[in-house]
Formats: structure tokens, sequence, C-alpha cells
């Protein structure tokens, strides 16, 4: 082809809105890397597996999971944040990501500005589990439990500056009751040494906890959100378990590195948006215990600055610091 044909074709490719990059290499052309910042086996993995079969399938190459673990989900996010925003390595955060800056000084990246927002991708409570051998059958009695013998009944989390952490963290300021918190490095970690009496608590997410509680190696006390949830209807609300203004739920999303075409970010986010409404995703999601929530990339960032605000005055209220 001489140049001024290539010349021509480059920029009609400009003028339809596509870079001519993207428009012939149809993208994406080789396998893709969907970083999870966290253990194998936890809430977020579960999401990414189910999301990463499907977006294999549904665009014509493997979306590989890569868990990429430690200090609380910013090591898998910031070696997102320094990837080529060419669409090619995606992280999956959760609220975690609007958290973590209120507990690391020197975050090596932003957590809005080093990133384009794909879609959000699911809602989910968590759940208070407790051992089987913490005599509580509820919340109130958990509680009294807790205040007549301080710092003897501990509750787990997948890390400092974790979600997990964070739920605990408020139920102890709400409530007044001096949980010890143990921070792991996975809530896999966490469920196996809760499940084994280890540990007697943790705020756990909906996949842990169906694996547990219908076969009576755990017990639930009370979810986390506003309302009850289907897989687990005979559980109450924190708050119709007696700690009224308690309410929060943790959320996933897709992100990709600052920078990454526009053209890339709205063919997945419209891929993102059709699985999550079909059926069977909608079932596989629902089973593992989540919601699907997709959004547009504007209204999940504006939402994501919200949950920054929110979660730091937690933090500030809380006074919750990495131990």
């Amino acid at each position: 082809m001489h140049l001024k044909s290539c010349t021509l074709l480059a920029a009609g490719l400009l003028v339809a809105g596509l870079s001519p990059a993207v428009a012939q290499t149809g993208y994406p052309n080789k396998p893709v890397k969907l970083i999870v910042p966290f253990a194998p086996g936890g809430f977020t993995d579960v999401v990414a597996r189910i999301l990463g079969q499907k977006l294999s399938t549904a665009m014509g190459q493997q979306f590989i999971i890569e868990n990429k673990a430690g200090a609380g989900s910013t090591i898998g996010t910031d070696f997102v944040a320094k990837a080529a925003p060419d669409g090619y390595t995606l992280v999956m955060v959760s609220s975690t990501h609007v958290i973590s800056p209120w507990i690391y000084k020197n975050l090596p990246y932003d957590p809005i500005k080093s990133f384009t927002v794909v879609s959000k991708l699911v809602d989910s409570p968590y759940v208070l589990l407790v051992n089987p051998k913490v005599q509580a059958r509820n919340v109130q009695e958990f509680v009294a439990m807790a205040k007549a013998a301080p710092d003897t009944i501990h509750y787990a989390s997948s890390g400092n500056g974790s979600a997990q952490h964070l739920m605990g963290g408020l139920f102890v300021a709400m409530t007044g009751a001096p949980l010890k918190h143990v921070p792991y490095k996975g809530s896999s970690g966490a469920a196996t040494d809760l499940v084994a009496g280890v540990v007697e608590s943790s705020f756990a997410g909906v996949p842990n906890a169906l694996a547990q509680v219908p076969q009576g190696r755990l017990k639930a006390l009370a979810v986390t959100t506003g309302k009850r949830i289907a897989q687990l209807p005979d559980v109450p609300t924190m708050q119709e378990a007696g700690v009224p203004g308690y309410e929060a739920s943790v959320w996933l999303a897709l992100l990709a590195p600052a920078g990454t075409p526009r053209e890339i970010v709205t063919k997945l986010n419209s891929e993102i948006g059709k699985l999550l409404n079909s059926p069977d995703t909608r079932k596989a999601l629902n089973d593992a215990g989540v919601e699907g929530t997709p959004s547009t990339p504007e209204a999940m960032s504006a939402y994501m600055a919200q949950e920054l605000a929110r979660w730091g005055k937690v933090v500030k209220d809380t006074g919750i610091k990495l131990e």
C-alpha cells in the first residue's frame, strides 16, 4: 500500500472514532492479563475467574487471571498502574482500593488519577461469621461476650487495610466490642483459621459464607447491608440485629492504566455489560453470593470518588491504623 493510501486510511479511521492501532489489530488480538491483587480463593478471585472465563469466550482471547497479593491489595494494583495503557493489563479492585490511601503512607499511585475505569462489576454484603465454639446465638450476645472478656475474641481479615478489616473496625467502633484484629495474607487463609477455631470471628464475603454456613462449619450472625440476602434469608441485617446505622457493602470494579484508549475501554465496557446481564452469568454470580451491577466508566468514576471520601471518614472516625 502506498504511503498516501496509508495516510488516507488512518485519517478515515480517526474520523470514524477509531485509532489506527485499535482498528487494525481488532482488540484483543493476544491474551489479556487480569490482575487480582488478592490471594487465590477469596471473594475477588472467585468473581475474576467467572468473568475471565466469560470474557475469554466472548472476546476470542484468553483473559488470564494472575494473583498478585500483598500490602492490602496495593502491590498488584501498583503493578497495573505502571503497566502499558494498551488494554492488555487490567486489575479487578475492590472497595479496598479507596481504603488503602487512608491506611498506607506514600502510596505509589493515585487511586483515581492513575487508572481508567472500565466498569463497576458487582456489589455484595459481608457476613459476620463466628466459629461454632462461640456460644453467642446473635449479635447482641456476641457483643456482650466480647465486653465480658476484652481482647480474647479475635476477628480475622484478608489483611491490614482490607475491606474486611474496615468492616470489623466499624463494628468495633459502633458497638464498643473489644475485638482483636488478626490480619492474614488473603481471605481464604482467614476463612481456614476461622473454621479451625484459631480465630473466633470474621467479616467475610458471601462466597466464603456459602461454602461453610450451610454445612454448619460456621455460624452467620448478620449481614452488613441494609436488606437481607436471598442466599441467607434467615440471617438478619446488622441493623435488625441491634446495631442501628451499620450499613456497608463491598464492590468490585475493573480498571485499566491511565491513558488506555477510549475505544478499548468502550469495547470492554460493552462486553462486560452484556455478560453481567446475561442469565447464565447472573446465575453464576448469584451462586457465588454477589449481584452484577455494571455501570458506565463515568458513573463508576464518580462513585469511586464518593467512596474514597466515605471510607476516609470511617478510617478517621474509627481510628483504624496498620497493626
